[in-house]
């Protein structure tokens, strides 16, 4: 073999050698779970051989293995293994469809909030004591696991501002179209709501 820059012959050095023979597998110093044994064997898919290139468990390989350490405290504490109950949306759609002004509108969709508003909350609920658990929640930084559990909470009441937000504008454009405002006040979700206007004609409000 001779050096590309160099008519002399080159003599590869043992160390070159040494790594060319190490494997991926090999070179890696932080030891690996026990299951990453198992990526070279048939049946693996492929994003566990893709993961395992760079010895990273896939997300399925993070809760197979939770799943099998959890198995006796699971068999401690029972869960129900039904989900929630899909709630009935038929005549929430139906009841829509047919509206014809905003009030109807927003008729149907303040039932359905109200409706499913103790859901949400239960998820929020959960969400926050999630986030609690040992305290981790106390001084967490950015994108750790109780700050995202956090988020996550506060999302899933969002949706009912969001919404009743939405419902409002609504309401406005075609109560008080003369004060709303083209673009919410610092475009943040609720900042449109400032002094109060005049209250339209008896008779045109409408009810909740």
């Amino acid at each position: 073999m001779k050096c590309a820059r160099n008519r002399y012959p080159c003599k590869r050095s043992s160390t070159a050698t040494t790594a060319a023979r190490t494997s991926p597998k090999d070179a890696c110093i932080i030891p690996r779970h026990p299951d990453f044994d198992l990526y070279d064997n048939v049946g693996r898919d492929a994003d566990q051989i893709r993961s395992a290139q760079y010895h990273l468990a896939t997300r399925g390989d993070l809760k197979r293995w939770a799943r099998r350490d959890a198995q006796t405290f699971r068999a401690a504490h029972p869960l129900p293994d039904q989900p929630w109950p899909t709630p009935d949306l038929t005549p929430y759609l139906d009841a829509l469809t047919t509206a014809q002004t905003p009030a109807e509108t927003e008729a149907v969709t303040d039932h359905f909030l109200d409706a499913v508003e103790p859901a949400l909350r239960a998820v929020s609920d959960y969400l926050v004591a999630a986030a609690r658990w040992r305290r981790e929640n106390h001084g967490a930084a950015k994108g750790s696991p109780s700050n995202l559990l956090m988020t996550a909470a506060s999302r899933a009441l969002s949706v009912l501002a969001l919404a009743d937000e939405a419902g409002l504008s609504r309401l406005r454009a075609a109560y008080d179209p003369a004060s709303a405002p083209a673009t919410p006040t610092g475009g943040q979700p609720g900042a449109s709501a400032g002094v109060p206007p005049v209250p339209p004609s008896p008779g045109t409000s409408p009810r909740r």
